[in-house]
């Protein structure tokens, strides 16, 4: 059955695709079993994509669920679920709009450096030297260690994507690059990913328009500033450490800073793209067998997602996730029954954005996991 494609409230619209030939998915699979896809072809990843957009009964409940959340929640909530197996398809809440991504970029860096430990250029055993100027607020430990420490490459990837540790995220950046990481990100998922940044780097543009003394400050000092409370208090202690009066910053409230930011469009992507990037690690298209089991395995054990998606699903799911949290954003994407691969996945990303408050957005992604457990994964086992 089609979905209406009527306007639905507040601009979104549901854009499950029309109906497609099964064959097209099994030839798809043939072709894949002849010559399979290389880690540099998006394209082959989007006709694969395209044959999972087959309409299916679970996806007109889907939406109707997830629009309902949509109107429950402050602000905007984009959603986008493909499943494959015996009832394939695609629902996409997300529409062709980037959204930011906060730390869910952690997977794309990690892997990054995993597909360097494939070629033999990194050894997850190599070791890195923790610096005075890696230092950045977050999650995790690595701001208790002290500079000239040590630390693995495994252990800096588990801490980065269990943990959700900034500091031991823009070390992984550091040794692999910028460049090379956006360039490969787009080798990846093609089309629809923004720049992706140091986690550091997001401070200093979000900062840096408030007044020109900010790229001065080192980051010792942008660090000192998550000791404010978010919101007024954190503008006060900016102006602070500049110096300067409350008046002097071209900042009207924080909110406001951070949306500016959010505006530039970088660390953020169009859900199509990042489902791309999910889709093709368990695949297998992106790594080794043993880096993609590695990047899944902290994905399913990251300490970060209890209060998200995952809280609405049975006891017992297999969901290797990550979540992300910015002010006034915050996204949770991850694959279900990833081990599956193209036979039975399910491929799930959500963002939430101009939320009132923190809470809001986590009953909103609850809501979501409730809702994929009674629609879709219910449906998969009849």
């Amino acid at each position: 059955m089609m979905i209406s494609t009527a306007p639905i409230p507040r601009h979104r619209r549901s854009t499950p695709v029309a109906a497609l030939s099964l064959c097209l998915l099994a030839l798809l699979a043939g072709c894949r079993g002849s010559e399979p896809p290389g880690p540099d072809d998006p394209a082959q990843a989007q006709a694969v994509e395209a044959a999972a957009a087959i309409d299916a009964p679970w996806i007109a409940a889907l939406d109707a669920d997830v629009s309902r959340i949509d109107d429950a929640m402050p602000g905007d909530f984009g959603v986008y679920v493909r499943h494959y197996g015996a009832s394939p398809g695609t629902l996409d809440r997300g529409g062709d709009r980037a959204w930011y991504l906060s730390s869910t970029i952690k997977v794309p860096v990690a892997i990054a450096v995993l597909e360097q430990v494939d070629t033999g250029r990194i050894g997850l055993d190599e070791e890195l030297v923790l610096a005075r100027t890696d230092f950045v607020d977050g999650a995790g430990d690595m701001l208790q260690h002290k500079p000239g420490e040590r630390f693995s490459i495994a252990t800096l990837l588990e801490k980065s994507l269990r943990d959700s540790d900034s500091t031991a995220t823009d070390m992984l950046i550091r040794k692999v690059g910028e460049a090379h990481l956006n360039r490969r990100i787009r080798d990846w998922a093609g089309d629809g990913f923004g720049p992706v940044t140091t986690i550091l780097q997001v401070r200093y543009d979000a900062y840096g328009p408030v007044h020109p003394g900010v790229a001065d400050l080192d980051n010792m000092a942008i660090l000192r500033l998550r000791n404010a409370e978010a919101g007024e208090p954190r503008l006060q202690a900016l102006a602070d450490t500049l110096g300067v009066a409350r008046d002097a910053l071209d900042a009207g409230s924080l909110d406001a800073v951070f949306e500016a930011y959010y505006r530039r469009g970088d660390n953020a992507a169009t859900l199509p793209a990042f489902a791309r990037l999910l889709d093709r690690l368990a695949a297998g298209e992106l790594l080794s067998p043993e880096s993609t089991r590695i990047v899944l395995g902290h994905m399913r054990g990251i300490s970060t997602g209890d209060r998200r998606i995952a809280a609405g699903l049975s006891t017992g799911t297999d969901f290797a996730q990550k979540t992300g949290t910015q002010l006034g954003r915050a996204c949770n994407v991850g694959i279900i029954d990833p081990d599956s691969g193209r036979h039975g996945a399910t491929i799930v990303l959500a963002c939430a954005e101009r939320f009132d408050d923190i809470a809001q957005a986590e009953q909103a992604f609850q809501s979501l996991g409730r809702a994929l457990d009674e629609t879709l994964l219910a449906s998969r086992d009849r």
